[in-house]
């Protein structure tokens, strides 16, 4: 296993204690984690927006693909480690990198796990000699759109009709070269 970086969020109580932290590693992805990695992507998004198992499972395997994990140990009362999001991402050979999905559990969400995540696969994008990177977001998904501009994300165009829900996309760009990052 992996273990690319270790970040703290905060406690089970996270409803009330903001000051305890709990770890939790980002990795790559193992096999076994893809029906737990599905389930999330289910919660995440509406039918029509969301992967059937087989798009996922096709993205994942990809030419050029990874998939990271978000992974605690400390994640409510479960004793075992529990994914609490994962990233998708491809690299091309044009040098423009793709994050084709960023699912967080409602209860991680807030705690920089999607930040985490995203990060990571930039850092990975960048390594591999990309130069930018790119992704789609529902018009309709004010958060995500709000965690993207955060992040240095700018949106270039309007894709119609792009989920099969009928569902606009905005298609948002970053200049992986310049060294700006989020707070």
């Amino acid at each position: 296993m992996q273990v690319v970086a270790i970040y703290g969020f905060p406690s089970r109580a996270f409803r009330s204690i903001y000051n305890v932290q709990v770890r939790f590693t980002v990795r790559d992805n193992r096999s076994q984690d893809f029906d737990e990695l599905w389930s999330i992507d289910q919660s995440c998004f509406a039918p029509g927006i969301s992967y059937t198992r087989y798009e996922l499972l096709t993205y994942m395997r990809r030419p050029g693909a990874f998939t990271l994990v978000a992974e605690s140990s400390e994640y409510g009362d479960i004793p075992q480690p529990v994914i609490v999001g994962f990233v998708v991402a491809e690299i091309s050979r044009r040098g423009i990198g793709h994050i084709i999905t960023i699912d967080v559990r409602e209860r991680a969400r807030r705690f920089r796990v999607g930040s985490a995540l995203l990060k990571a696969a930039e850092d990975r994008l960048r390594n591999s000699k990309s130069h930018a990177v790119c992704l789609e977001a529902a018009v309709d998904n004010t958060s995500a759109l709000r965690f993207y501009k955060r992040h240095g994300y700018t949106v270039t165009r309007v894709i119609r009709h792009y989920y099969s829900n009928g569902v606009d996309a905005l298609l948002l760009e970053k200049n992986l070269l310049s060294v700006k990052t989020a707070s």
